[in-house]
């Protein structure tokens, strides 16, 4: 995620104003973050009671997991883009309505996988992801670390993760259970990076981006975990 826009335009960083606005950002942007978890669940929750879900799966059936999961890489760097970008209200929350739906989409062959084969995998892997977005939420805001130094490091990953991806598509290897504890690092990464850009970084009218961003991130964290939980089932 690049800040030179804001930083172009003179746009202060909400780190820079009165202990008041700040905590009316954080309040925002955290509560946009849980409308955009409710909102993901109601979706969720449509697509399989009536019968949407099973259509979707029939087509995403021929598309097979390795494209799935490169096209989830590549809409979580898309999101972050987008959060990073936009300026106008409608803007944002167009970017964070959009992604909330395709994440439902992308979603759906897990939750159904997850829903046959062991449906207390599903709450166990809520409740994981949960503990640790909040613990990693914690450390950066007990700490006031800044760990925008990370950007770099996410970036470099990530490319070599879509690398990775490509080529078992390409030579159809298996990306086993070390790939995907790799990817729940990664996602904490990621956690502490963009938590950390929304303390010290981002304007105080940029709340809905900083909640789509924080979103993709406990998105891409539940998606592993979950994958985890199924993996060992």
């Amino acid at each position: 995620m690049s800040y030179a826009a804001e930083v172009e335009s003179g746009l202060r960083p909400v780190a820079d104003s009165d202990v008041a606005t700040r905590a009316t950002f954080l309040i925002k942007t955290y509560n946009h973050l849980l409308g955009a978890v409710a909102a993901f669940t109601a979706l969720e929750v449509l697509f399989f009671t009536t019968g949407i879900a099973r259509s979707m799966l029939g087509a995403m059936g021929k598309v097979g997991w390795l494209p799935l999961l490169g096209g989830f890489v590549l809409v979580s760097w898309i999101a972050n883009s987008v959060a990073a970008k936009s300026v106008s209200k409608a803007a944002q929350y167009a970017a964070l309505a959009a992604y909330v739906l395709i994440e439902a989409v992308i979603f759906l062959p897990l939750l159904a996988i997850a829903n046959m084969k062991a449906p207390g995998v599903l709450a166990s892997a809520v409740a994981v992801t949960a503990l640790g977005f909040t613990g990693l939420t914690a450390i950066v805001y007990m700490t006031r670390k800044d760990f925008s130094f990370l950007g770099g490091l996410l970036r470099f990953i990530g490319f070599a993760v879509l690398a990775v991806i490509v080529g078992a598509v390409l030579f159809n290897f298996t990306l086993g259970t070390w790939f995907t504890v790799a990817m729940i690092v990664f996602a904490g990464g990621a956690i502490l990076y963009d938590t950390s850009n929304v303390l010290h970084h981002y304007p105080e009218d940029r709340y809905v981006s900083a909640s789509l961003s924080l979103f993709a991130s406990v998105m891409l964290l539940f998606w592993y975990v979950l994958r985890l939980f199924l993996s060992r089932r």
